[in-house]
């Protein structure tokens, strides 16, 4: 979309993103319950998100997903597998590699997460539905946009 000259383009995309953000925030202490019932912390969360029990990850792989480096990355995988959410295992392509796959465990407690996680906060409730169908529209939007650029 082409921005006006006047500048109101830029002071509703700040406003819109002021206040998604905002909402965003405010709900923080929801999800920061979930993670505490479900002995998680944000970057637990981060790591279980980016993991499945079928297709393994490298270490490597892992790193350039969450942008942080390896040793990060291995801090991360060693705090999931003490608790036997993953494990690593051989990679069949190359045997000096290791993947990293969600156990059992790992999914079930992902799945939680994501049900906790994906369960809409009480404010949505006030919307009518055809004003969550224009937020989802546009929301949708907004991600598929973001996804062609990835």
């Amino acid at each position: 979309m082409a921005r006006s000259g006047d500048g109101e383009q830029e002071r509703l995309e700040a406003q819109a993103w002021r206040l998604l953000f905002d909402f965003f925030m405010r709900t923080r202490p929801r999800r920061d319950r979930l993670l505490s019932r479900l002995g998680l912390t944000p970057n637990d969360a981060r790591g279980l998100g980016g993991l499945d029990a079928t297709v393994g990850r490298t270490m490597r792989s892992l790193a350039e997903a969450w942008d942080c480096d390896a040793s990060n990355a291995t801090f991360i995988v060693d705090r999931l597998e003490t608790r036997g959410l993953v494990e690593r295992r051989p990679n069949p392509e190359d045997r000096r590699v290791r993947s990293v796959v969600l156990t059992t465990k790992g999914v079930r407690l992902k799945r939680q997460l994501l049900e906790g996680l994906y369960a809409p906060p009480e404010e949505l409730s006030q919307l009518k539905p055809a004003e969550l169908e224009m937020l989802s529209t546009l929301l949708s939007r907004l991600l598929a946009q973001g996804a062609e650029k990835s």
